[in-house]
């Protein structure tokens, strides 16, 4: 018999091998600009010890971070919020009456795991209980308390106030046309993502930008961002062109194997955004490669497979025997052995690191990711139509939960200790929240054109069908769901103790931040154009110009102590002819 195979159609990769190996690897820049980040470093610590007011010590941590330079800086926050955390009693009643510093010290407390309580906030409501409409005068406070009202925990009703009160506010401040531009900007992009819901590294880039026009900047910290942004982004490069190298090598999408989609660009852009800091290498690559296993695998049990088939793959990837692929149609055969060396080449490596045997973990994740699939698969050839719960009870695993997770206990966990292993199989609950916010923006952006296909119907149209109402409703009760998630989210980081490390929190948080930059506007990873495609320009092939933080006069001055005068000034004039390039008409 013959089966009838279906096609998505999804378009073709916009990011060749050759163009990503043709990339400039910035080698050159990294040598010339090692020292003066240290110089910039040692500068930026001393700032931690100048004596300033309550206010000022929080400003300059929170503008560190969201310039995307903390892990610089751990000890020396972690010391400075320590001591104002000690002090609270007297910095909350010296900023009693500031609702701005009083968000920011709340937002940035949460944010660094002390336990702050909403209660700061019962000074700026009136006698029933509601924010004081005075409050709306002050803009900046405005945007503070939205902010920080986005770190809620369940049962925290003042902070889920606070946000649909600053929400309201901040809108119909938006429609005024005196508005000061950089406010008005800060404003719109809130309002499009809170800080808390963004992804750190592309925050990083918009707020440089925005950084670089304030009149009160400090130009030392402004340069040092610039360079370290840069600096870490020809980290990048080179994991991309090494990762883009194993995938031509591996050339599995070929032949009878074509028709999945072919993302490996977007999947070390999800990868990036879930563990950021350079130390990570291994992390990033070893998790573009699962990505781009679980997109292929994904696609056959959406997509492409029998019934019949996919039982034998998933019954393969449980017995875990190269032997069975006589048993595989020969597109199968393809993506079994693909998955197997891949796997095992992954173990070999932790292996050799960490003195750790994953394989029986990273065998089981596959096979519960199968498992979800098939279910799916079954349900959507019988044409079945699941009820919400039973759709999402399965959904946050077949998004990819359990492959992405063991390999991210393995590649980042800086402690492999035998109570976190036998804990492993439990999964943690921060993580399946995290994995079901991922599982529900994925449904947002994607879920009308690959039921339109033909694929299972996703949460939205189970609610639709469930409770017999429109998609608008349906897309708002997910939107609702999403908030809600945030907030056990929030409160299991925060308030549970768990056997495994920080990593896997920062992980947890970081894998629902970049959920919603890849979904915002669409299907960002299917549909790469765009949105997507401006991000992977942004963040991991054009540097930001460093003609506007070098002026000829720091240029002059340096040439009496580094060596390297000659190529900064080359350097220099090259961002300013960059910049007036960019400037004229069509060529930005």
């Amino acid at each position: 018999m013959i089966t009838k195979r279906r096609s998505a159609n999804f378009p073709p990769t916009i990011w060749t091998n050759d163009y990503l190996q043709s990339l400039n690897d910035d080698h050159f820049m990294e040598e010339q600009f090692t020292s003066r980040i240290e110089k910039f470093k040692d500068a930026t610590k001393d700032l931690f010890h100048e004596k300033k007011d309550i206010i000022n010590q929080l400003k300059l941590i929170d503008t560190i971070r969201q310039l995307g330079v903390a892990y610089h800086f751990e000890r020396e926050i972690k010391d400075a919020i320590g001591t104002i955390y000690i002090l609270m009693d007297k910095n909350i009643d010296i900023l009693k009456d500031d609702l701005f510093a009083t968000s920011l010290l709340f937002r940035l407390l949460r944010e660094h795991g002390f336990k702050i309580s909403q209660g700061v906030f019962d000074g700026f409501k009136d006698e029933n209980g509601n924010f004081q409409l005075s409050l709306c005068n002050d803009i900046e406070g405005m945007l503070s308390l939205y902010q920080a009202s986005h770190l809620v925990m369940e049962g925290e009703d003042t902070l889920d106030k606070a946000r649909v009160f600053s929400t309201k506010h901040l809108e119909t401040i938006m429609e005024e046309k005196d508005l000061d531009t950089i406010l008005k900007e800060h404003i719109k992009h809130a309002l499009e993502l809170p800080m808390h819901w963004r992804m750190a590294r592309l925050h990083t880039y918009w707020f440089i930008g925005m950084y670089e026009k304030e009149d009160n900047m400090n130009p030392n910290l402004l340069e040092f961002a610039k360079l370290e942004f840069n600096m870490v982004q020809s980290i990048y490069k080179r994991e991309l062109k090494q990762c883009s190298r194993w995938w031509a090598t591996l050339n599995l999408l070929d032949g009878d194997l074509s028709f999945p989609r072919d993302r490996l660009v977007e999947n070390f852009l999800f990868s990036m955004g879930w563990v950021s800091n350079p130390k990570f290498s291994f992390y990033r690559q070893t998790l573009t490669r699962v990505n781009c296993l679980i997109t292929t695998i994904d696609d056959i049990y959406d997509i492409y497979g029998s019934l019949d088939e996919l039982e034998l793959f998933t019954s393969a990837v449980d017995r875990w025997d190269v032997n069975d692929i006589d048993y595989l149609p020969k597109y199968m055969k393809m993506c079994f052995l693909g998955l197997f060396n891949t796997t095992n080449e992954t173990a070999y490596k932790v292996l050799k690191l960490r003195n750790a045997n994953c394989i029986p973990y990273l065998k089981k994740s596959w096979l519960e990711l199968c498992k979800a699939y098939l279910v799916e698969a079954k349900w959507a050839h019988n044409n079945y139509k699941p009820k919400t719960k039973e759709y999402l009870d399965n959904a946050w695993i077949s998004i990819g939960t359990f492959p992405i997770f063991f390999h991210s206990f393995f590649g980042i966990s800086e402690a492999l200790s035998m109570e976190a292993l036998e804990s492993l199989e439990k999964f943690p609950i921060v993580m399946q929240r995290s994995f079901l916010i991922l599982r529900l923006c994925n449904d947002l952006g994607t879920s009308t054109e690959e039921v339109n296909r033909g694929d299972v119907r996703k949460a939205i149209q189970c609610y639709m069908n469930e409770k017999g109402v429109s998609e608008t409703i349906g897309r708002n009760y997910i939107k609702d769901l999403i908030r809600e998630t945030w907030k056990q989210l929030n409160t299991n980081i925060l308030t549970m103790s768990s056997p495994f490390d920080v990593s896997l929190n920062n992980l947890a948080m970081n894998i629902a931040r970049t959920s919603h930059c890849i979904y915002q506007n669409g299907d960002g990873y299917g549909i790469p154009k765009n949105n997507t495609e401006n991000m992977v320009i942004s963040l991991l092939i054009k540097p930001i110009s460093l003609g506007k933080i070098l002026t000829l006069e720091q240029i002059v001055r340096q040439k009496g102590e580094e060596e390297n005068f000659i190529k900064l000034l080359i350097v220099y004039l090259m961002g300013t002819l960059v910049d007036y390039v960019d400037d004229l008409p069509g060529m930005g």
